[in-house]
């Protein structure tokens, strides 16, 4: 009983503590604001440098720029394709907004696309590109170049399966530069290409790299019971030691305290968010540099440069590019792209078991086309699953049960005694064969599978603003009228009803209190999870009641 006593008295702390991490984020100090814009920075004297902006080459020698007081402007070019609209910046073709019309950012704004990359309404969030010379004799034609396009807006017609949106440089006498970005009808995945014309009497020799630069969120919206991360993320492999990286965090006081600053083969670096990220994936035989800085109070940078020098000879072209993913979070997509990308889809710790999860998920909704029923029927599948481990427990607590007027008689003969009211106690369990703990191991196996279920559902982007029934318009929010939590909350107590009572006053207190804590913190649960957990406790009451039913008829 002792050991019943730490489980409890530890699950309470833990929802305790959940809470007020949920409360401290919606009601607690803010942290200060950032500044307004980019132009706003710049009057604080907060000014990064376009050298600081940029990447070191991987050799000696550094690239020289200007000064540039601010994230500055050309002209916008508009590309609508059916899956993105998002608008390229003549000043070195920089992608600076991107917007995804199949996504809208609330269910009550349906026209309304949610804004992934932007440059305004005071935040940062764009992707630059360009190339460094490797040498005094090469040209650079970095981020700061400034393109020219032959038109302002590109659109992806019905009859196409690709657009092609091309930039022109010629800043230098002889050599001729073409930023070129090619669309994919029904893809978030793009390429950009650059294309170098080499009229001059040299060879030209330079690293392309390619960076996210952004601002963190200004304050985070979610009121779940954790909350999913924000941030960079890179993978590749180390060339030397052939050791492969996964998946590394790459938080924004990380870029500052222990910067990025190794050598990679192949991989990709990707800026992500709940639901959504944006990736730049090099060629998977290249060796980049990858890097990370603070160019400003408020502004990080997370990016990658060629290792090795492309070199386009005297009187000849070369190509070179990389490729860009902006959109959702689809793990069969991320997955034919790079080795790893899927793992953005973060299920943490338990992957190994979140992945068979979802994809059985996936297959249940292909069938009944409804994530609100495919959710039910996954429930059904995962307690059919443990139904052995269930019983085991629901019979140990139904013994237990019978025992529960012994224990009261034990408790009150030994009320000075606590020595020999514990030994008096195992003794009746040795007697009667029963494990006081037969009750809790089974629940305790079961965890790994409620938590990887916990973080499927609330990863998955194909739940997000995905009806159910009735009310229940968006399983990624929560309940809007608290129906679900509250028939939560009494299945709890029907299950405290159930289960036999325990003697000691106060760890039965804890009992009865455990629904109503429950209840008041999955009042800010996204619906999808509460309904799982509904439907679980529902199948756990019909099981629970039907063994103990059994066991008292057969005595």
């Amino acid at each position: 009983m002792e050991m019943q006593k730490v489980i409890l008295w530890a699950a309470l702390v833990f929802v305790l503590m959940l809470i007020w991490q949920a409360w401290q984020q919606d009601y607690g100090p803010r942290p200060p604001q950032p500044a307004a814009s980019s132009k706003q920075q710049a009057v604080d004297g907060d000014k990064p440098a376009a050298g600081d902006e940029l990447p070191e080459v991987p050799s000696s020698e550094t690239p020289v720029a200007q000064v540039q007081e601010a994230l500055e402007s050309g002209q916008r070019i508009r590309v609508r394709t059916d899956v993105l609209d998002l608008e390229i910046d003549t000043l070195g073709g920089d992608l600076r907004r991107v917007d995804l019309p199949g996504y809208p950012v609330s269910i009550e704004q349906p026209d309304t696309p949610l804004r992934l990359m932007a440059d305004s309404d005071g935040r940062l969030f764009v992707l630059q590109s360009g190339l460094l010379p490797a040498d005094s004799q090469s040209t650079a034609v970095d981020h700061h170049a400034l393109y020219s396009a032959e038109k302002s807006e590109y659109l992806l017609q019905e009859d196409q399966e690709e657009l092609q949106v091309r930039l022109e440089w010629g800043g230098s006498e002889g050599l001729q530069v073409s930023k070129v970005f090619v669309f994919t009808r029904g893809s978030y995945a793009f390429d950009v290409r650059y294309e170098v014309t080499n009229a001059t009497d040299g060879e030209w020799r330079g690293h392309l790299y390619h960076q996210l630069q952004r601002t963190p969120p200004v304050e985070s919206k979610n009121i779940f019971m954790m909350h999913t991360y924000t941030g960079g993320v890179i993978s590749g492999i180390n060339p030397v030691t052939n050791e492969e990286l996964r998946y590394e965090k790459i938080g924004f006081e990380d870029m500052v305290e222990s910067p990025v600053n190794r050598d990679m083969l192949g991989g990709w670096e990707a800026m992500i968010q709940h639901y959504f990220l944006v990736a730049t994936i090099p060629g998977q035989e290249e060796i980049n540099h990858f890097y990370s800085k603070r160019v400003a109070q408020n502004r990080y940078v997370l990016g990658m440069v060629s290792k090795n020098a492309q070199v386009v000879p005297a009187g000849s072209s070369g190509q070179f590019g990389f490729t860009v993913y902006a959109g959702p979070k689809l793990k069969d997509e991320l997955e034919r792209l790079a080795p790893h990308l899927e793992l953005t889809v973060d299920y943490g710790f338990l992957t190994i078991l979140a992945n068979p999860l979802f994809w059985l998920l996936q297959k249940i909704h292909a069938l009944v086309g409804n994530w609100g029923w495919a959710i039910i029927i996954l429930t059904i599948i995962i307690k059919l699953a443990f139904f052995p481990l269930s019983a085991a427990s629901y019979r140990s607590m139904a013994n237990m049960r019978k025992l529960t007027p012994r224990l009261k008689s034990i408790k009150e003969r030994y009320a000075d005694d606590k020595e020999g009211y514990q030994r008096a106690m195992m003794d009746l369990y040795k007697k009667e064969k029963i494990n006081p703990l037969g009750g809790c191991l089974p629940i305790l196996v079961q965890i790994p599978v409620f938590i990887a279920l916990y973080w499927v559902l609330l990863e998955s982007v194909e739940l997000r603003q995905a009806p159910w029934i009735g009310w229940i318009k968006d399983l990624s929010i929560k309940d809007p009228y608290y129906v679900l939590p509250l028939i939560m909350g009494a299945s709890m107590f029907a299950q405290y009803k159930l289960n036999p009572q325990p003697p000691d006053p106060l760890q039965a207190k804890i009992m009865m209190y455990m629904p109503i804590v429950f209840t008041v913190f999955f009042l800010f649960f996204p619906a999808g999870l509460v309904l799982y957990w509904v439907v679980n406790n529902v199948l756990s009451i019909a099981q629970q009641w039907y063994i103990t039913h059994q066991m008292e008829k057969t005595g």
